[in-house]
């Protein structure tokens, strides 16, 4: 009976050593620092990727507005438009809604919508992350040229 209450004391007593301990956190903040930021960088393309669709999904609509009214809605009807029969400027011949409603960009702003374009006949763009022309990266503009 003596060797069963010591193995039973010594299992009782095991466990993890401070430096076991440390040894695995430190591993933890290791991989950790090597995986977080390729995990944000992914957010930042998925949000770019997702304003991209939402341009082109938009040009759709205009080439069908232009299809259906002969021109495109004026820089002051914007993509407004769309949703909308315009109250100002030009009336168009056979409008009709061609989107339920505006999607806004990955960052919570209105898409832009330029009549005459920039870059090409119209542009329809989002300013990316920090809401200025410009930039690189995830503040690099999203527009229809691209």
């Amino acid at each position: 009976m003596t060797p069963f209450r010591f193995a039973f004391r010594r299992t009782l007593q095991a466990g993890f050593t401070l430096i076991e301990l440390m040894v695995v956190l430190v591993i933890i903040g290791v991989l950790a620092a090597l995986i977080v930021p390729n995990v944000l960088d992914r957010a930042d393309d998925a949000r770019a990727t997702a304003a991209r669709t939402d341009v082109n999904n938009l040009m759709q609509a205009l080439k069908l507005y232009r299809l259906d009214n002969q021109r495109y809605p004026t820089a002051e009807q914007g993509l407004q438009a769309l949703v909308a029969r315009p109250a100002a400027g030009p009336q168009p011949i056979n409008w009709k809604p061609y989107l339920e409603r505006l999607p806004n960009d990955p960052w919570g702003r209105p898409y832009q919508y330029l009549n005459p374009g920039v870059k090409g006949e119209i542009d329809v763009m989002s300013y990316g992350a920090d809401g200025q022309p410009g930039g690189e990266g995830k503040n690099a503009d999203v527009g229809s040229w691209q």
